[in-house]
């Protein structure tokens, strides 16, 4: 494409762009609101995935030792558990460790146990993988010198579950509101091309190649599309950085729910805003045009 026949090409979507004030308005508008809805989805499902892979890291298996088990036989039981298929993080903690914890949780008084230390030494094992937290524990409960092993059974895969179907649905309603947007801003396009048909069957009778008529309305619909994401980029970057400021210094309190830092994430949300706004004005100009280009 030569450069004047380009610069003819950029002007003339400008031209249109001026010439529909309404339907111009119309377009911005549906890629506007749902660009912002897809971008509030984007942020909050983000966050949300990154509390779910938190939780998940969190998960561990408390293996208990025999309380036989000698000094040796805990040393071996160790490298075992390190040395099991699955294994990422082995923590070895003494029955007097435990204690201390116990009564720093409950406020018991140490003297009580001192002379009789009925708990038992423990390790502390994460997973490589946490979704395979329990196939772990079903091998580490083979090994000689173990008790037994606890790690939430049951509410694991019930929380695995439950977070996997999150990340699925919010997966689901973010391609159903780009869905909208393409249909939504394909049928305004449509309206204008509709309006222009004459001029296209003319530019056909004379001519005109279908690229040569196609592209100044894909120009057109990514203007559509880039002007359309501007507010929702603004709007979602004010906002999410009100309430980070807003609720970060009190979750930080907390070790397990803490808001992804606004850079680089925002930059990455507005930049995935901006690119579905270009591809969603171009598609649909690229898909409204096509049946008016048969003559």
């Amino acid at each position: 494409m030569k450069f004047r026949t380009f610069g003819r090409h950029v002007k003339e979507s400008f031209r249109s762009i001026a010439r529909n004030g309404w339907m111009t308005f119309a377009s911005v508008s549906a890629v506007t609101v749902t660009l912002l809805l897809v971008g509030v989805f984007v942020v909050i499902m983000m966050n949300l995935n990154k509390l779910a892979d938190d939780l998940e890291n969190d998960v561990e298996m408390k293996v208990f030792v025999e309380l036989t088990a000698e000094d040796q036989q805990i040393t071996e039981l160790e490298q075992q558990i390190a040395d099991t298929l699955g294994v990422k993080e082995v923590v070895y903690s003494t029955k007097e460790d435990e204690l201390v914890k116990l009564a720093q949780d409950f406020g018991n008084d140490l003297q009580l146990f001192e002379q009789d230390n009925p708990l038992h030494d423990v390790f502390y094992v994460k997973a490589a993988t946490p979704t395979e937290t329990a196939a772990v524990a079903t091998r580490i409960e083979r090994l000689d010198q173990v008790s037994r092993v606890e790690f939430g059974k049951g509410k694991i895969e019930r929380l695995f579950a439950v977070l996997d179907v999150s990340r699925n649905v919010g997966l689901v309603l973010i391609l159903g509101l780009l869905f909208t947007a393409m249909f939504l801003i394909s049928n305004t396009i449509r309206i204008t091309i509709v309006a222009r048909r004459r001029d296209i069957e003319i530019m056909k009778l004379v001519g005109a190649t279908n690229w040569f008529i196609r592209i100044p309305f894909v120009f057109e619909g990514m203007w559509l599309g880039i002007m359309g994401a501007l507010l929702p980029m603004t709007l979602v970057t004010t906002a999410y950085y009100a309430i980070y400021n807003e609720l970060q210094p009190r979750l930080a309190q907390s070790e397990l729910i803490t808001l992804l830092p606004p850079m680089p994430f925002l930059l990455q949300v507005n930049g995935l805003i901006l690119v579905m706004g270009i591809m969603i004005g171009i598609w649909g100009s690229f898909m409204s045009v096509r049946k008016f280009l048969k003559v």
